[in-house]
């Protein structure tokens, strides 16, 4: 099938490629021709593991190609997926603004029948705009239809996500849209939900602000373990082995960021006001986020005494380990009230360096988590990479001026940390003996 990606960001991009992957011939489009030009000469404006290498192989096969023009996208494709950003307007609403612009284009330019898909996350009813906006700017005559196909992508993990997903929801009002993209993801052998295209678009909202609900209810309970001296460890390790809850975003740290979960909690409120609902639920699980940030610079202050003057070395800087994504990411907080306070930073990150030289300004970037640990007082862990899970600790201590590791991520074991002869500070992770042997 031929098939247009307006939009290359993290969704557009990735849902490019692998549908590219799958067999179809896919032209994502971009207003950034600087991105253009980057992907054409197959570098990766991102990372996310594995897309590089699908879009060098589908450019090869000629399967996947890029464009500035969008009167070109959709000319050559029977299905457009919108993949636009849609950022938070001041009130917590979602700025449709580009998405606005690009179903009028896309009118403008439609000469035949053709399948609007919304892929970007969207207020629920945006559909209905989609459709009304279409058919006042299309030619007289010209057939077409809008479905709502969400996306349920982590970034870190987003290519496998896409090609073994739990679901696909397919938000439909037609007949012909559920069979073009039935078709479509046939390959994926996966579960389809074949819905109208309101729930479609509230299932997206729902999900997102679910597990966000999760992630602040462990940090939650977390904050109680560190008054009580229990281990949310064990806590979150028991509560997960029930089926009816399970671990996944059970893991307690310093609180969520990136583009989705705030961005998404925000709009589903204002979702909700507006249909009259009073969503507290979501408004105290957005708090509770913000807090945990708030909770774990106490932290620091309490351990350190006097920040100012200390050298602290930061490990981590995307809001998630395997991205180099930056919005959002609570490293921004932490390192802005250390300068504030008048700490010495010196800052490591296996991907987000480049980008986080252009935003964070006064403090020095190394080569790697030891060269950060080298002569300070502590050390503060803010996303949990896979590489810092592996540091030989020994060498790390040896190092350090001062032996203090305030872990927001509890990537460690406490009692192995006690033994090794560091103070430890983790969330929700009291230092006693660790009795699983």
């Amino acid at each position: 099938m031929k098939i247009s990606i307006i939009g290359a960001g993290y969704v557009g991009l990735v849902t490019g490629a692998c549908l590219a992957e799958l067999g179809h011939h896919v032209t994502c489009m971009d207003s950034d021709r600087s991105k253009m030009l980057l992907l054409k000469a197959n570098t990766m404006p991102i990372y996310e593991p594995g897309l590089g290498e699908l879009v060098r192989r589908n450019r090869k096969s000629r399967r996947l190609g890029f464009t500035s023009r969008l009167d070109e996208a959709v000319e050559i494709s029977e299905i457009i997926f919108i993949a636009v950003g849609t950022p938070s307007r001041e009130n917590g609403a979602a700025n449709l603004t580009y998405v606005e612009n690009v179903a009028r284009q896309i009118a403008e330019a439609m000469t035949g029948y053709r399948l609007i898909v919304e892929k970007s996350t969207v207020p629920v009813a945006t559909g209905e705009w989609i459709e009304r906006t279409i058919r006042l700017h299309v030619k007289k005559g010209i057939e077409f239809d809008v479905a709502s196909n969400p996306e349920f992508l982590r970034e870190g993990s987003a290519v496998q996500d896409f090609l073994h997903p739990d679901r696909i929801v397919l938000g439909v009002e037609s007949g012909r849209a559920r069979d073009i993209l039935t078709r479509l993801y046939k390959p994926l052998k996966a579960p389809l939900v074949v819905t109208d295209m309101k729930s479609a678009e509230l299932i997206k909202h729902a999900s997102n602000s679910f597990l966000a609900t999760k992630v602040s209810f462990i940090n939650a309970v977390a904050n109680l373990c560190d008054q009580v001296g229990a281990d949310v460890h064990e806590v979150s390790r028991g509560m997960g082995l029930d089926r009816r809850i399970g671990p996944d975003f059970l893991e307690a740290g310093i609180g969520f960021g990136g583009s989705c979960f705030p961005k998404d909690l925000a709009a589903f409120v204002k979702i909700s006001e507006d249909a009259g609902v009073d969503f507290t639920l979501l408004k105290s699980v957005s708090q509770i986020n913000k807090n945990q940030r708030q909770i774990f610079l106490k932290r620091i202050e309490e351990n350190l005494w006097n920040v100012s003057g200390k050298t602290i070395g930061v490990l981590g800087l995307a809001f998630k380990p395997n991205t180099d994504d930056l919005r959002e990411a609570p490293s921004l907080e932490v390192i802005a009230w250390l300068r504030k306070e008048g700490a010495r930073i010196r800052a490591y990150d296996p991907q987000a360096m480049p980008k986080a030289r252009q935003v964070l300004k006064g403090i020095t970037f190394v080569r790697d988590a030891y060269q950060a640990a080298q002569g300070a007082d502590a050390l503060v862990i803010v996303t949990g990479w896979d590489e810092f899970r592996k540091l030989d600790l020994k060498k790390i201590k040896e190092m350090m001026k001062y032996p203090l590791v305030l872990d927001g991520r509890n990537i460690y074991s406490p009692a192995h940390m006690k033994e090794l002869g560091f103070r430890y500070v983790g969330i929700g992770r009291p230092q006693k003996p660790d009795r699983r042997g």
